[in-house]
């Protein structure tokens, strides 16, 4: 038996969450599965499945508070006759599942990467996204989350039963980043040529949107104090976002022009990390971040914060090292250590890429999400998830 699956979910940036699910999509048996992805029709989620047998289904969801969206995703589920509605985002979330309520829809699925809480807007907008998430979560059957600190938040904040919850860490297509030494060289000589960086320079590079979870603020206020210690390293700030302009104007406040270089958004991040020698993390809230999964994989030697989704994947002092949030002084003491330590860095870098190479597969994940929607299309996997 075929079965119509539907994929929900606002495609206005490509970020972690769209990756999991081209992942996903991607991998998924065309025999089993007819696959059906509502979303903006554009961008690099759309060319990550182009060789699928995934059929489009143009939906723009930019406008927050659109009735529109539901009748739209509401006709489509009952036309397609859609087992599976799985979304993701806070707006892709409550379209998704008031419309698969008004459909009949035999199963929801709700991927949570962050919970709404989380989000950087202002307390009124805040307040209505909590609001539209606590009514809608009561029509789902599935919450997939990505870390042991948002299965217990999902639990004991959102008071979600813990039958409903499910944990499924990311993945990466591990074999893509575990490459050859003459591979690594030549990807690294290209980005380095391309940004104007000597071979022989020591470079410390942070990737990510330039948003405000990320905390690249504390990571520039870092930089002069390495400086001190390693007068030569250069820094690399990797990514787009609505922070952009302040962290330049930040960067220039602190004479630190013609050490950072901006790269802007780069679509060949294994030359980025080819290309430095420590990958700083200086995150203030996550889900499971796939560039540090990407980063241990390459055997990058790892400076990070000490918050949830990241402690759970990162071991302290063996497979990275992890310095408080929010705190310049101890973030740049963590760097000169490795970049004093090359040889303790180095080791830490190979146990890293050992954690992903057991733990953090894209066909483990793969795996893992359709053994749930086996569950859900069971005779009894609705009335367990209950």
């Amino acid at each position: 038996m075929k079965y119509n699956l539907l994929y929900v979910f606002d495609n206005m940036e490509f970020g972690g969450g769209e990756r999991v699910f081209a992942q996903i999509i991607n991998r998924l048996s065309s025999k089993k599965y007819k696959i059906m992805v509502a979303c903006l029709p554009t961008g690099t989620f759309i060319e990550k499945i182009e060789e699928s047998s995934a059929h489009i289904e143009p939906v723009d969801m930019s406008n927050r508070f659109n009735p529109g969206v539901i009748l739209q995703l509401s006709s489509l589920i009952k036309r397609e006759r859609v087992d599976i509605v799985h979304s993701q985002g806070a707006r892709a979330d409550f379209f998704a599942r008031v419309a698969a309520k008004l459909a009949s829809a035999p199963i929801v699925v709700s991927t949570v990467p962050m919970p709404v809480e989380g989000f950087d807007v202002n307390p009124i907008r805040k307040l209505i996204y909590k609001t539209f998430n606590r009514f809608s979560e009561r029509f789902v059957d599935m919450f997939m989350v990505v870390s042991d600190a948002l299965e217990k938040t999902m639990i004991e904040k959102h008071r979600i039963a813990p039958q409903r919850v499910v944990k499924i860490y990311n993945g990466i297509e591990k074999d893509e980043y575990c490459m050859e030494e003459d591979e690594l060289i030549r990807r690294r000589f290209r980005f380095r040529k391309e940004s104007g960086l000597e071979d022989d320079v020591p470079v410390v590079g942070a990737i990510g949107r330039l948003v405000w979870q990320k905390g690249f603020e504390y990571f520039i206020e870092a930089i002069p104090d390495v400086l001190k210690n390693s007068k030569e390293t250069r820094f690399l700030i990797v990514g787009e976002g609505t922070l952009k302009d302040k962290l330049e104007a930040k960067s220039k406040n602190l004479k630190l022009e013609d050490k950072i270089i901006f790269t802007g958004f780069r679509s060949d991040i294994k030359d980025v990390l080819a290309s430095i020698d420590i990958f700083v993390m200086p995150s203030l809230l996550e889900g499971l971040p796939m560039i540090l999964l990407e980063a241990m994989a390459m055997a990058k030697p790892i400076v990070a914060t000490h918050i949830d989704g990241v402690k759970e994947v990162l071991n302290n002092g063996v497979t990275g090292l992890l310095a408080p949030p929010k705190d310049p002084k101890a973030l740049s003491e963590t760097i000169v250590d490795l970049l004093n330590h090359r040889d303790k860095a180095y080791q830490m870098g190979l146990a890293a890429r050992r954690v992903v190479e057991e733990r953090y597969g894209v066909d483990i994940m793969v795996q893992k999400v359709e053994e749930v929607y086996e569950k859900l299309l069971s005779p009894r996997g609705k009335i367990g998830a209950l």
